[in-house]
């Protein structure tokens, strides 16, 4: 073989692997595209050919124990438009304006440019929808979304609480069980070309779209609705600030109503103050009174410190206490326990206290759950302040005795309130019962859990009873009674903290009441709470009839049968009965108000020409309560040098700069 032959096999044979190699890279890359990495491709080349556009899931229903729904999903239109079809976009977004309430120049930036999607307006009112619709104006669609709506409006508005429009849940149990509730909501899915045209029909499609799983309640609409009318009733006709009433079921913790005042509608939750949306349940703390006296009683009979039977020197009604004076409202002599409680003496309290000592007392007030969560399931729970024994001094211990230097949430008093009427079972308190999938499947359901045990059965039998005498005559809660049925519970009215001077409030009160009711055979626990209220400040005259008129309706509600014979009713324990409630801050002022009441109040000293500290001095001096208008020497006051100072009737002085 020649030279020449060999040199063309060469050549020949090396082409041929030249191409053999080219085969192989464009087999391995056609691998690579269509096997090994092809879902992405898949995916990225229906990213350029599909505009898909985010929607709202369906969220959830929310039922009461009995079914009745209290949060739905409903279906609305939204508009939106293709601005790239729109051959007249000037001219069609001033129709389009006036249809969907919005400015022109808003609906003109919407269909500016060539793009294929723009919302116009998202979750429109039907006749909105239809407006719109009417135009017949070419790239200019609607598609169904989902809302919440709330039936019921402001019912159970605090403890539902509402979403945004996406919608995420942003308060109450819509944010805490916000995952629970919120399905998918799919994509709105459009096809087009390299261009950016439509494709095929042009037709939008939802995909993806699942609706989240449902929440049954503990809570019952109908005993809501009685709560908020009467509570509502209770802070209008007082003059109060704000309000709270929460019932439970005693022997298990389900929240049966649970309310706040002021109120708001969660439909349009934001023409509301988001002060309106705080449910005050669990958010507000505050200093619990001479409800508290009823914790100390329980715990001092669980460590058997004190006896039924044995008599406390309540001292006549004054009492030296690490150098400070705690009254009664009325000289007491020996009282046993029982009277003590009927009565409310803070002297008997005080003394109780100091028996049990202050790791004992502080050891029981943690594990009737007060300074801790209760663990409900909402969302924003407050702990409430609880000191250690080792900040009090004597003087503490004895404040704590009969409610004061801690505070306490209406949710913890009540769940601590339970423990008494169940038996010594502190419940933890809940409110979702169940969770049910859309095919009807229990997925989650919930029972009732015991926290702890902490008192005696036959201890807390003891504690009912006098908690019993309090609506009896001569107590402090006659007001609280129900006709046809036994009621246990305590009163308190106590005063608030000033935020400015750090200090109590002269004239700042939460009225409240707390019991349970048949008391021998509990069936719901409350707690009433006023605050603020302007014309008459105490816990027996304001929370109390409020307990009875909700006790009263929900007994019948729940067709308890009465036990007692019903008798009529007098007309409530006096003045002086509820002057018991007061804390020890300001004696002499409460005891000046009263005597207005009755006649023989105090006089209104000549103040002409004062400072405002000179007023100041002569108000601490005569036990007064008077409200100050500008600044400077007074040159006027009400009422006049001499006059009387009637209790409920505004007294002032007027100052202004010299000359």
């Amino acid at each position: 073989m020649s030279e020449l032959e060999k040199g063309i096999r060469i050549r020949i044979r090396l082409v041929g692997v030249l191409f053999l190699l080219g085969f192989v890279l464009v087999g391995f890359r056609a691998l690579d595209l269509q096997v090994i990495h092809g879902s992405d491709w898949v995916e990225r080349a229906e990213r350029q050919h599909q505009k898909i556009v985010p929607l709202t899931p369906q969220r959830g229903t929310i039922y009461d124990r009995n079914g009745a729904e209290l949060a739905v999903s409903i279906d609305v239109d939204s508009i939106y438009a293709e601005p790239r079809k729109l051959t007249e976009k000037a001219a069609a977004a001033k129709p389009l304006a006036k249809a969907l309430g919005l400015p022109v120049s808003a609906v003109k930036a919407k269909l500016k440019g060539n793009q294929g999607f723009a919302w116009l307006k998202r979750q429109v009112s039907p006749q909105e929808s239809a407006m719109t619709l009417g135009l017949n104006i070419e790239g200019v669609h609607r598609i169904k979304e989902h809302r919440r709506f709330y039936p019921n409006s402001g019912v159970a508005a605090h403890l539902l609480g509402f979403t945004g429009l996406d919608p995420i849940g942003l308060e109450g149990l819509e944010l805490r069980y916000d995952q629970t509730l919120l399905g998918s909501g799919g994509f709105l899915v459009t096809e087009r070309d390299a261009l950016g045209r439509g494709i095929g029909s042009g037709a939008p499609e939802v995909k993806g779209a699942s609706s989240g799983d449902d929440l049954f309640l503990t809570l019952d609409k109908n005993l809501q609705y009685i709560v908020e009318r009467e509570l509502a009733a209770g802070v209008e006709s007082s003059g109060a600030r704000a309000g709270t009433v929460v019932m439970l079921e005693p022997s298990t913790g389900k929240v049966l109503a649970m309310a706040s005042q002021p109120t708001y509608n969660p439909n349009a939750f934001g023409k509301y103050r988001p002060s309106q949306w705080r449910n005050r349940a669990i958010c507000d703390a505050f200093e619990p009174g001479s409800t508290f006296k009823i914790f100390l009683m329980a715990a001092a009979l669980n460590e058997a410190v004190i006896n039924t039977t044995q008599r406390i020197d309540c001292e006549n009604g004054k009492f030296r206490v690490g150098g400070k004076t705690i009254h009664d409202h009325k000289p007491h002599g020996k009282l046993t326990p029982l009277e003590i409680i009927k009565y409310s003496s803070n002297i008997g309290s005080a003394k109780i206290g100091k028996i049990l000592e202050r790791d004992s007392f502080y050891d029981y007030i943690r594990k009737f759950g007060f300074g801790a969560l209760t663990g409900i399931d909402l969302p924003g729970e407050q702990v409430g302040m609880v000191h250690k024994p080792s900040r009090w001094f004597e003087v503490d211990l004895a404040a704590i005795s009969f409610g004061q230097g801690l505070s306490v949430t209406p949710l913890q008093l009540t769940a601590a309130t339970a423990a008494i009427a169940n038996g010594g079972y502190l419940m933890e308190p809940y409110v979702v019962e169940r969770v049910v999938d859309q095919q009807g499947q229990v997925r989650t359901t919930y029972q009732p859990k015991v926290a702890r045990k902490v008192i005696a059965s036959d201890v807390s039998k003891r504690v009912s009873a006098m908690m019993e005498t309090t609506t009896a005559d001569g107590g402090t809660a006659t007001k609280a009674r129900v006709p046809g049925y036994r009621v246990a519970g305590k009163t308190g009215t106590a005063q608030k903290v000033d935020p400015v001077t750090g200090s109590y409030s002269a004239d700042k009160r939460v009225a409240s009441f707390v019991g349970f009711v048949p008391a021998e055979d509990p069936r719901l626990v409350m707690l009433v709470m006023i605050d603020e209220p302007e014309k008459v400040v105490y816990g027996g005259l304001v929370a109390a009839p409020v307990f009875s008129r909700i006790a009263s309706q929900a007994l019948q509600y729940l067709k308890v049968a009465p036990t007692e014979t019903v008798v009529a009713e007098d007309n409530g324990p006096t003045l002086e009965q509820f002057f018991a409630e007061l804390p020890e801050k300001q004696p002499p002022l409460m005891r000046n108000k009263i005597a207005a009441t009755a006649g023989g109040g105090p006089q209104m000293p000549d103040f002409a020409g004062m400072s405002y500290r000179q007023v100041l001095k002569l108000m601490g001096e005569k036990g007064l309560n008077l409200s100050f208008r500008g600044q400077g020497q007074v040159v006027e006051q009400f009422p006049a040098p001499g006059m009387g100072i009637s209790y409920g009737t505004p007294a002032w002085v007027k100052l202004a700069p010299p000359g």
